[in-house]
């Protein structure tokens, strides 16, 4: 039996495949008059597009061309312009001859319908962006501005300013003494800002209040444990001015006299020498009982300190004169001598001797009251600008080419009363 073969399988009917358009024409919609059907999507199938070859011979209208002069043209663009035509056609009543652009011109008709205005939006106004502030930097601390080199802070070099000031030597950060090693090297030091070796003290300055001083004083106590034969002081500026009125230098300070530059002899160096110059007249007079005479007024101060360190039984007498100006060697006696020193000792105090010119004449007078002998005792020697080979027998100080005044010395009456001998600023000279 021959076995008969199974019935071939339907073929499965396949569905259209539909052409994906991913980007559609834009095609703009014309709303169609009642009765007549458009297609939203502005295409055309045959039908419509032999009825279109209709209309355009009924009424009159050119029938499109088969190309544009050059190319022929494909299906789709007769169909955009004959859907050109039929809008064109609506719109003027579906009668008449329209006067429609031929196929060379494809663009869109010059005037379009108008478009109802919509109000604009008003435009949204942005708040001004706050502009960020650049962070502050932290103040700059004033006494480290324009210090003047070697000081790193401004209050050392003010306090180096009263050294000098008071003609006190000093050295700046002339030691650094460790507190802590590791491995060989020092991990912690202390290093006191000055040293003053008249005192042999080591100073360090604060500018902070007591209670903000802790590590400060920290550090002087471990200095003074580890090194127990060194002198160090812990200074704030009103405690300096204490401790140099202790030793002699003030009362007055730089602030008290502005107008002077710096001390050139602090008064306890005054007295110091003054007290050597009295013991040396009463070792040499001994046996005698010499007359002091003091050239006024500049020789005061000086003159009364004097005599109070002589130990010898003196006498004192004054002389005062003044020079006639523009007459060189002439003077005039303003205070003559009282006493008689015919056949005396006599010991000229001057206040100080520069050129020398005044002292010569000053001795030439004496030596016509015939003196038994005749000696000079001056506190300040200028000798730069001696211009006479005159003797000096007793020198307090001998000064630079400075104006110097203090300690009976004067600038137009001013300055006598100070304790020390100062400079006097230049710019107050004239």
């Amino acid at each position: 039996m021959t076995e008969e073969a199974p019935p071939p399988k339907p073929a499965r009917a396949r569905k259209p495949r539909t052409k994906k358009n991913p980007t559609p024409e834009a095609t703009t919609v014309v709303e169609a008059p009642p009765g007549e059907e458009f297609a939203a999507t502005g295409s055309f199938d045959d039908e419509e597009s032999a009825q279109a070859d209709q209309d355009d011979a009924e009424t009159g209208t050119a029938p499109l061309p088969e190309t544009d002069g050059n190319t022929p043209y494909s299906r789709s663009q007769r169909r955009r312009l004959q859907r050109k035509r039929a809008a064109a056609r609506r719109a003027a009543g579906g009668d008449g001859v329209i006067d429609f652009p031929g196929p060379e011109d494809d663009a869109e008709p010059e005037e379009e319908a108008a478009v109802p205005a919509v109000a604009e939006k008003p435009k949204r106004t942005r708040k001004p962006r706050a502009r960020k502030e650049p962070a502050e930097k932290p103040p700059i601390d004033p006494a480290r501005v324009n210090v003047p080199a070697p000081f790193m802070h401004m209050s050392e070099a003010e306090f180096g300013g009263i050294l000098d000031f008071y003609g006190i030597e000093w050295r700046y950060e002339p030691r650094s003494f460790p507190f802590r090693w590791e491995h060989g090297r020092v991990m912690e030091a202390f290093t006191p800002d000055f040293y003053l070796p008249q005192f042999d003290l080591y100073v360090e300055l604060t500018t902070l209040k007591s209670g903000l001083r802790a590590e400060k004083n920290r550090k002087l106590r471990l200095l003074k444990e580890m090194y127990p034969e060194v002198n160090i002081r812990l200074f704030h500026k009103a405690e300096l001015f204490r401790f140099l009125t202790k030793y002699g230098y003030g009362p007055m300070g730089p602030d008290d006299v502005p107008d002077v530059h710096r001390i050139l002899i602090p008064a306890n160096k005054l007295q110091q020498r003054v007290a050597e110059l009295g013991t040396e007249i009463s070792r040499d007079y001994a046996d005698s009982e010499p007359i002091l005479i003091g050239v006024l007024r500049g020789v005061v101060c000086f003159l009364g300190d004097l005599v109070r360190a002589i130990t010898i039984p003196v006498n004192l007498d004054f002389l005062a004169f003044s020079g006639y100006s523009g007459a060189p060697g002439a003077f005039k006696i303003l205070k003559d001598l009282d006493e008689n020193v015919k056949g005396r000792d006599v010991i000229l105090v001057e206040d100080i001797v520069d050129t020398g010119l005044t002292l010569n004449i000053l001795l030439e007078y004496l030596a016509t009251k015939k003196p038994a002998s005749v000696k000079v005792c001056t506190l300040l020697d200028k000798r730069i600008r001696r211009l006479t080979n005159v003797k000096l027998d007793y020198v307090g100080f001998e000064v630079p080419d400075e104006f110097v005044v203090g300690y009976g010395l004067d600038f137009r009456q001013r300055y006598r009363n100070l304790p020390f001998i100062g400079v006097l600023k230049h710019e107050l000279l004239p």
